[in-house]
């Protein structure tokens, strides 16, 4: 576990998701009180080398192994699927935790390639971004596809994609794609969780798809649809 972000994706991500409240006027993240645990497994988001496919498999195991972990954030991936990585994400699975995963971040020219790994799994929850007031009209740059389980509106309809804290000097950053939908996913799970600590991973997740625009029956390439926040937590 490291703090240092050195591409500062991650840090971003995790402002999405759990940045605390403040009297800076700095953005907020959906989960702000959630307990964070964060892992720098890579050295970019891309996990074509050694290091990174290895780090992301260590990141898995050890967060399926530490019991005050209920969900996994992830918003990496790869166009192909990676053995140890599977077997990380299972391990997790294993384990009984939600997991998140971005179903594909990338330019006009190649989002066509379809939901990407590990999010094509099983074993978790692949997530894209839309635009807002929509369910159905994806970011500029994100991946559709039958894999996705959820989306998430992080887009403005002029193309400007939602603010949260850089991880420089904490001044404003803008960040889109499915890495940022797919972390506020995962807080939108953090704060249905807290307000239910007892329930399992499935009763979890299946709240949220009944708080979603198109339970109970899936889109063909956007799942449930975005979640209705308040919904889910009542």
């Amino acid at each position: 576990m490291n703090s240092n972000d050195q591409c500062g994706h991650g840090t971003s991500m995790a402002s999405a998701m759990g940045a605390p409240r403040n009297n800076l006027g700095q953005p907020v993240g959906v989960a702000y009180n959630a307990n964070l645990v964060t892992y720098r497994a890579a050295s970019n988001v891309v996990l074509d080398g050694y290091h990174e496919q290895n780090g992301v498999k260590i990141a898995f195991t050890e967060l399926g192994n530490n019991n005050n972990v209920k969900i996994i954030s992830m918003s990496m991936g790869h166009i192909f699927s990676v053995g140890k990585i599977e077997d990380g994400v299972k391990y997790a699975y294993s384990k009984g935790k939600l997991i998140f995963c971005a179903g594909g971040t990338s330019t006009s020219f190649t989002n066509f390639v379809g939901v990407i790994f590990p999010a094509w799994m099983s074993e978790t929850q692949a997530i894209t971004g839309v635009k807002e007031n929509t369910s159905n009209q994806k970011c500029d740059v994100c991946h559709s596809g039958s894999e996705i389980d959820f989306t998430y509106q992080m887009e403005r309809a002029s193309g400007n994609s939602i603010p949260v804290l850089s991880y420089y000097n904490g001044q404003t950053d803008y960040v889109g794609g499915s890495s940022v939908a797919t972390a506020s996913t995962a807080g939108i799970a953090a704060l249905v969780w807290s307000k239910n600590p007892s329930w399992t991973r499935d009763q979890v997740l299946n709240k949220m798809r009944q708080s979603a625009t198109y339970y109970p029956t899936p889109n063909s390439d956007y799942g449930y649809g975005n979640i209705n926040v308040l919904q889910a937590v009542q």
